[in-house]
């Protein structure tokens, strides 16, 4: 419209021209000549109209909905954040910090706050909440309103068979509550510039913790996945993804060979999800017929059942006791009286953690949770 206007005040003339016209004519001509400028403008204004009005109303309409398609492709061309998916484990190990490994220097347990707190505020400590998680057919203490767990079943991850759980200051070892990413190894991996809060946030965190295999949680210690990994192999792949997706939320860093030992065992299933839930990993079937109960036996009662064959007792106690007595009480007395220990801290610098009663050493302030076993991360 610009151009018809352009072109009827200046009679076809270019703009240069008609500039140039403007300086060379009379007022007389001038004023003719906008006479003439004001009579085409109208014809071009009518001849607008009649263009304007010959063509169908439909037409602007018919221009807004086609643009209306392209604005939505052009934002269905654009993926969301949302709706890229999660990443797998694989996929995630790229984001965790590769870093050299710092120094052990000051590590202690109670660097992560007491040991089983009750971070969660639900009058049960957290021991016991994996332990209800993780096993099937639970009994509990009477008494403790369905908290102290006092029997169950593990189908245990890391060595692929099953265990028969039974608390007791003898038994209660055989299933012990692992560290994912044990504590020793986050605090020369980031955890010693953290508040004591978040530490103890750490070492309670569901998703950092499965009830395990006891000697093979004594065996892994603070091992990474570039010296440790669970002897069931079919279990691997969800172990190492559920380490990095513990040391992602957390921030953790991991060194070059454990990050190499970590890719090497995803790389067999690039697929693996990274594991968002606190839930325990389901690789095991089910134990068939196993129920969730509250026991109305009190722990006194199972050992009267099992004392009850007083002659077989007797027979037995008597040949075995005189030879056994005396080899075992002579070099058991003597690490008694020398070995002691300061704390955890110097258990496990011996390498003797976790301590067992009746161990060398052993003292009933290792035992936060009164299982027999001190020490145990």
């Amino acid at each position: 419209m610009t151009r018809l206007w352009a072109g009827a005040a200046h009679g076809g003339d270019s703009p240069q021209e008609a500039r140039v016209a403007r300086r060379s004519t009379t007022p007389v001509a001038r004023s003719a000549a906008l006479t003439l400028a004001t009579a085409g403008l109208a014809a071009a204004v009518v001849a607008l109209a009649g263009a304007a009005g010959a063509a169908p109303p439909r037409q602007a309409a018919s221009s807004t909905s086609t643009t209306r398609p392209v604005a939505a492709a052009a934002a269905t061309s654009t993926p969301s954040p949302s709706s890229t998916g999660s990443l797998t484990a694989l996929q995630a190990l790229g984001q965790v910090t590769v870093k050299g490994r710092a120094p052990k220097t000051g590590y202690t347990r109670e660097q992560f706050g007491a040991a089983w707190a009750d971070v969660d505020q639900n009058g049960c400590d957290t021991r016991n909440d994996v332990l209800r998680r993780d096993l099937t057919a639970v009994t509990y203490v009477t008494g403790t309103r369905s908290c102290v767990v006092y029997s169950g079943s593990l189908a245990d991850l890391y060595s692929g068979r099953t265990i028969t759980f039974q608390r007791g200051v003898k038994t209660s070892s055989a299933v012990q509550i692992d560290h994912v990413i044990p504590l020793s190894d986050a605090w020369q991996k980031g955890a010693q510039g953290w508040s004591t809060t978040r530490r103890t946030a750490f070492a309670n965190d569901p998703l950092n913790l499965l009830a395990a295999d006891g000697p093979l949680n004594g065996a892994k210690g603070d091992s990474d996945a570039a010296t440790w990994l669970p002897p069931n192999k079919a279990f691997r792949c969800a172990y190492v993804a559920r380490q990095v997706a513990v040391k992602l939320k957390y921030g953790v860093w991991m060194t070059s060979a454990e990050h190499d030992a970590s890719r090497t065992v995803l790389a067999t299933c690039p697929t693996e999800p990274l594991p968002t839930s606190a839930a325990a990993p389901k690789l095991a079937p089910a134990i068939t017929g196993a129920t969730t109960a509250t026991t109305t036996l009190k722990p006194a009662t199972v050992p009267k059942s099992t004392g009850t064959p007083k002659p077989t007792a007797k027979p037995a106690a008597t040949p075995t006791a005189k030879p056994t007595a005396k080899p075992t009480a002579k070099p058991t007395a003597k690490p008694t009286a020398k070995v002691a220990y300061k704390n955890c801290a110097a258990v496990r610098a011996a390498g003797k953690g976790p301590i067992r009663k009746g161990d060398p050493g052993w003292d009933p302030a290792f035992d936060r949770d009164g299982d027999g076993t001190g020490c145990d991360r």
